[in-house]
């Protein structure tokens, strides 16, 4: 079986996909940002410290990214090339994507803003999952635990973490609204929806079996 990380299995199809996956993420965050209406909760914490430090969305997600991954560490979690890579070409898109994005002023065009941004988060989140080149290092983070933690459910590790960043960049200014209750409620079934098309099989995988009429 192709292990994750592999990339003697399909390396076109899902480096394309990765990449392409990533990209779309950080032209999704952007499009969420220009809404004014509310972040996802680690946005919310990268948009304070943003704001609180003077540097970039996209420089303090790349850090931040950066230093959760070093929390791998005493987790014995192995980043994959997916990993690395999420934590650099998000940084850098997102940003690039906001100096060329116009001011959304109309509360109409910035709802727009929204959903678009949401839904392409969640095809975003499966295009890169579904390359299987390794997971998000805050994603990471959560499994790892929980692999060192068997008797912890993923869903109460990462409501618990991803209430305290809530609350962190709240506290330090991030923008919280009804974006980030949209994304907390359609996130999880987007991603969920795509993921099926989206997730490359092992080449020595079994073949589906037909339904329908041959």
């Amino acid at each position: 079986m192709a292990l994750i990380g592999n990339l003697i299995d399909r390396p076109a199809r899902r480096l394309t996909q990765l990449y392409a996956g990533l990209v779309l993420y950080g032209v999704s965050m952007a499009l969420m940002i220009t809404s004014e209406l509310g972040l996802d909760p680690w946005d919310v914490f990268h948009q304070g410290l943003s704001r609180r430090t003077g540097l970039s969305f996209g420089t303090v997600t790349i850090a931040v990214g950066a230093l959760v991954l070093l929390l791998w560490i005493p987790l014995r979690q192995r980043p994959g090339l997916g990993t690395v890579s999420n934590v650099v070409v998000i940084g850098l898109v997102v940003d690039a994507t906001l100096a060329v994005l116009p001011e959304a002023r109309p509360l109409a065009v910035r709802g727009v803003l929204l959903v678009a941004g949401i839904v392409l988060n969640g095809l975003a989140t499966a295009c890169y999952l579904g390359a299987r080149l390794g997971p998000g290092p805050r994603d990471g983070l959560m499994t790892g635990y929980v692999a060192r933690h068997p008797g912890r459910s993923v869903r109460l590790v990462r409501t618990v973490i991803e209430v305290v960043v809530l609350a962190l960049g709240w506290v330090l200014g991030g923008t919280v609204g009804i974006g980030t209750v949209a994304y907390a409620l359609a996130i999880g079934p987007l991603t969920q929806a795509f993921l099926p098309a989206l997730t490359v099989a092992p080449a020595d995988a079994p073949a589906r079996p037909r339904t329908g009429p041959v």
